[in-house]
């Protein structure tokens, strides 16, 4: 099964000394390179700080934006990963060797993988649905 790990923190990359940040990049290098080792890693990446979002919505056909994200919280969005696991309890064990769980949370989220979701998305056609 795939998860998405989804990492908040108060404090980003951004945000810290660069002797911290140094040592925070570190962490995550050798975790990613684990993870790798390991067969887990699908994919990952950071995120700019929330000053650099925005939030959009269609409401009536019509397009309104904000800045940054909408959540009135001191954690934000910092990054993902989407790895590969087992189970629940497995994906568990390798989110809580996230660098930024230590720092924030880690949220762990299976990925949809039902035939309507892979049809809607346009990985499975009509046909290969019988």
């Amino acid at each position: 099964m795939k998860y998405l790990c989804l990492i908040c923190a108060e404090t980003v990359m951004e945000q810290m000394t660069d002797e911290d940040s140094a040592k925070h990049f570190d962490e995550y290098a050798e975790f990613t390179q684990a993870i790798r080792n390991s067969g887990h890693y699908l994919s990952c990446n950071r995120l700019l700080p929330a000053n650099a979002a925005i939030t959009l919505r269609v409401r009536g056909g019509k397009v309104s934006i904000t800045d940054g994200p909408f959540a009135e919280t001191k954690e934000q969005l910092g990054g993902y990963y989407l790895i590969e696991a087992s189970d629940l309890n497995e994906a568990i064990q390798v989110a809580a060797r996230i660098p930024g769980a230590k720092h924030g949370c880690v949220e762990v989220r299976p990925i949809a993988e039902d035939r309507q979701t892979l049809q809607a998305l346009g990985f499975l056609e009509p046909d290969n649905l019988r």
